[in-house]
């Protein structure tokens, strides 16, 4: 019950970041994606299953105030959760990787979703000035971010081992 809180907790903090301080600090109207990093961060550390479950909770968020985020965001989570075997929590280097494809694949559905199927065609403009920046961006934010969800993640595992050695 810790970690559902624990993670509900975040996910909120998260969105209120990237809603509120993160759109106020945008550059030319880019902001990072903090739910993105998120999702694909407790995908590769706890699974597909909880990537999924994760995934799913974040895009609801996004589908309240208006899209279809929710399926999109629960196939993110199951294919980084996909990496588990392969993530080291000492390694930076999978998760940026995983990340910026996470942020990069979720970018060009909604360009498919949102722009093209309306007949707009600039697919050079959207990727320079949106995609790339809003990847660019991501990934800085994910060096701070990410250290932050897997220490809590560490915490969280560390008590849930406690916890269940009591029982044993």
């Amino acid at each position: 019950m810790r970690r559902k809180i624990t993670v509900f907790i975040i996910i909120a903090v998260c969105y209120l970041l990237q809603t509120t301080l993160f759109d106020t600090f945008s550059f030319a109207s880019i902001s990072p994606n903090l739910l993105i990093i998120v999702t694909s961060s407790f995908g590769f550390m706890r699974g597909r299953k909880e990537g999924l479950f994760i995934g799913f909770f974040c895009g609801l968020i996004l589908d309240i105030f208006g899209g279809f985020y929710s399926l999109l965001y629960m196939y993110i989570g199951y294919i980084n959760g996909m990496f588990r075997k392969l993530f080291y929590p000492e390694d930076i280097k999978l998760p940026l990787v995983l990340i910026a494809g996470s942020d990069l694949s979720c970018n060009l559905l909604i360009y498919f979703i949102m722009f093209l199927f309306r007949n707009r065609y600039d697919f050079n403009y959207y990727f320079l000035q949106l995609m790339i920046p809003e990847l660019v961006y991501t990934m800085v934010i994910t060096i701070f971010l990410y250290f932050v969800i897997l220490k809590i993640n560490q915490k969280l595992e560390a008590i849930e081992k406690r916890s269940a050695s009591k029982f044993v």
